[in-house]
């Protein structure tokens, strides 16, 4: 396996989510605000986990680079939620995304991790611009994202799916 970057921020680590992390991405990803605001992803099983995190996150960390980061709190080792970033079907480019287990939201994990992510993506990766999707519902997202700097440029549907999503863009000014 090629090496892969872990990142550091002042409260956490950002560590590449692998398959040991299967118990926890089960739980973040059936939690009802992920649900609700970045959708079900059929994952049922710790299997089920198991299998995304091969097929979706590890394959694209060893493509890539870079992909899914686990949070993990440095005072005492807690999995708090992921942040990453995503080449996702149906949108050019990379998407940066979060999600926290509800025990974890209005922390600043969200915002500490993305902001460290963008500056990776820029820095370290080599990307030119990062985009983001939200639901219109989702306020705290596009609060999130504009803190991040980027800005709203429209609305994109997804392959498969028939909702209309925030899209957001910030292009790298230094590449």
């Amino acid at each position: 396996m090629p090496q892969t970057k872990t990142f550091e921020t002042e409260r956490l680590y950002l560590i590449p989510t692998a398959e040991d992390d299967a118990e926890f991405i089960f739980r973040l990803m059936n939690s009802p605000k992920y649900h609700e605001y970045i959708g079900d992803r059929n994952i049922r099983t710790l299997d089920d986990a198991k299998t995304f995190i091969q097929e979706k996150m590890t394959l694209q960390l060893l493509r890539l680079g870079y992909s899914s980061y686990t949070l993990v709190r440095k005072s005492d080792g807690e999995k708090v939620g992921v942040c990453g970033l995503y080449d996702r079907e149906g949108l050019e480019g990379v998407d940066i995304g979060f999600a926290l287990l509800p025990e974890f939201e209005r922390t600043g994990y969200a915002l500490e991790s993305a902001l460290k992510l963008k500056q990776m993506a820029f820095a370290e990766f080599n990307i030119s611009e990062i985009k983001a999707i939200t639901t219109k519902e989702n306020k705290a997202s596009q609060t999130l994202l504009e803190k991040l700097g980027l800005k709203a440029e429209g609305t994109v549907v997804l392959p498969g799916t028939t909702n209309e999503m925030l899209l957001y863009r910030l292009k790298n000014e230094s590449a």
